[in-house]
């Protein structure tokens, strides 16, 4: 059956969000007269003096990045959010619709590595499991914080996700309330296991690994797979094979599993266009909300925008923006490039 709706508009539903995304194969083959972009990778050293997450150099906030040798973290020097905000509410005529309150929060850099060339893409996985060991790290931390209730580890690449540095890293974002994207995933992982006993991103992952053909990449313990529902043309999700809530849930296997998967990953996305791959990437963990998540299984997000080339992206616009999110090319379609550029760049190793 979905071998011939795919050969016709259809709607596919996303049981994490709710929201139904349309899948038009056939616009593939119309003409593009749209924005283009510069698909030309920076000249890239090893160490740039005017880079202030380069080690030893000075940041807008007067500070010193240390001389560092593997990850680095330090708190944001323009934060989103702070944690000494007072306690503050606004209801306009207590009607409920002008509504406003106080956020607290923390916002933290983590530098994946002190060269300023490489990224996950070209760093070793030995080095990035260093990173996951700092996500651990930093999610522990900021877990076991009063105030805190979610933990948003993510990474924006490239200057078309609007990454205005380079230098390889991450940012760690601890906020007083569960955000929304977040908050929809728990809602319909909760009332999925409510009903069902058990937990929807296992029982979903389990169909992916019967029916195999959104899936891209695995290996004993994380799976990537193109999501049934995947809005972005080449949007990615990674599963762990087991039971675990967050990333400070992991066995040592399953951290050396997700930094091999993030590799792999990485260095495929670069072959796609044979060009720096731009994503915006980040981790859904069960909130530290001190309460029982036995709903919720931990994944990471791959958002990326390009389309049909290294210079072709997709917007977000018009009736996606005012009706529903629409996409080109089939998940199975993206699926199976990303599956053949994958294992194309593991065989380079």
């Amino acid at each position: 059956m979905l071998e011939a709706l795919s050969k016709y508009s259809h709607r596919r539903w996303n049981p994490l969000s709710r929201e139904w995304v349309m899948v038009s194969p056939h616009r593939t083959q119309r003409p593009w007269q749209g924005q283009t972009e510069d698909s030309r990778a920076a000249t890239q050293v090893q160490f740039d003096p005017a880079c202030y997450m380069c080690p030893g150099n000075m940041r807008a906030s007067g500070m010193r990045t240390p001389v560092y040798n593997g990850t680095y973290v330090f708190e944001n020097d323009y934060p989103a959010l702070h944690s000494d905000a007072p306690d503050l509410t606004h209801d306009d005529g207590n009607s409920g619709l002008l509504r406003a309150s106080t956020e607290k929060g923390i916002c933290r850099v983590l530098c994946f590595d002190p060269r300023h060339d490489l990224t996950l893409a070209t760093m070793s996985e030995e080095n990035i499991s260093r990173v996951v060991d700092e996500w651990i790290a930093q999610e522990s931390d900021l877990a076991a914080r009063q105030q805190i209730n979610y933990v948003q580890i993510f990474e924006n690449r490239g200057a078309m996700m609007g990454c205005s540095n380079p230098h390889p890293h991450g940012q760690i974002w601890a906020t007083e309330h569960i955000p929304n994207e977040p908050l929809h995933e728990l809602i319909s992982q909760r009332e999925y296991f409510e009903k069902n006993g058990s937990v929807l991103l296992l029982d979903y992952l389990q169909m992916e690994l019967q029916k195999e053909e959104r899936i891209v990449a695995q290996n004993d313990r994380w799976v990537a797979l193109v999501p049934f529902w995947a809005i972005w043309p080449f949007e990615l999700m990674l599963l762990p094979r087991n039971a675990v809530g967050a990333l400070r849930g992991l066995d040592t296997q399953g951290r050396i599993g997700l930094a091999s998967m993030l590799k792999r990953v990485t260095a495929g996305y670069n072959r796609v266009f044979d060009a720096p791959f731009p994503y915006s990437m980040g981790f859904h963990a069960a909130p530290c909300d001190s309460q029982s998540h036995p709903e919720w299984l931990l994944h990471a997000h791959f958002y990326p925008p390009l389309l049909r080339s290294a210079t072709i992206r997709k917007f977000m616009v018009g009736f996606e923006l005012l009706g529903t999110p629409q996409r080109d090319i089939t998940p199975e379609a993206a699926a199976a490039i990303l599956r053949k550029v994958v294992e194309a760049a593991g065989a380079e190793k």
